[in-house]
């Protein structure tokens, strides 16, 4: 069993094979969907020709089956989906909404691992999220 990827909001599964599947929006309103690599820290980005991705834009992600929009609460630059690993834990990840802003969080519980060169941008609302 690989990993799974799923809406926080109705828990509908993201992933086919091997690319996740989401929705978003740019700030011209243009819409499109993505099929991101689903490898944690593999940057890479699949779209339709008619809907590019420009470097350092913020979009708006949202889930495909009930178009919820994939906001973390931590930041207005991150979004937010589930994943369950192969042993059946289930991982909040966190991850940039800017456009080759590479920056991604997987946690559970007190736990984060991180990822990317410009994770640094937000590490400090991750950490203080955390504490009780």
């Amino acid at each position: 069993m690989k990993n799974s990827f799923q809406c926080p909001k109705c828990d509908g599964y993201l992933n086919v094979e091997d690319r996740i599947i989401l929705s978003a929006d740019n700030k011209n309103g243009d819409s499109g969907l993505l099929l991101l690599d689903p490898e944690i820290g593999n940057y890479s980005v699949e779209t339709n020709n008619h809907f590019s991705i420009e470097s350092g834009e913020k979009y708006t992600f949202f889930c495909p089956i009930c178009h919820e929009p994939l906001c973390s609460d931590l930041h207005d630059n991150l979004s937010r989906i589930k994943m369950t690993d192969e042993e059946g834990h289930v991982f909040e990840v966190l991850f940039s909404k800017i456009a080759g802003e590479k920056s991604t969080y997987k946690i559970i519980g007190e736990n984060v691992d991180i990822y990317g060169e410009q994770a640094s941008n937000y590490v400090d609302f991750i950490n203080l999220s955390r504490v009780k």
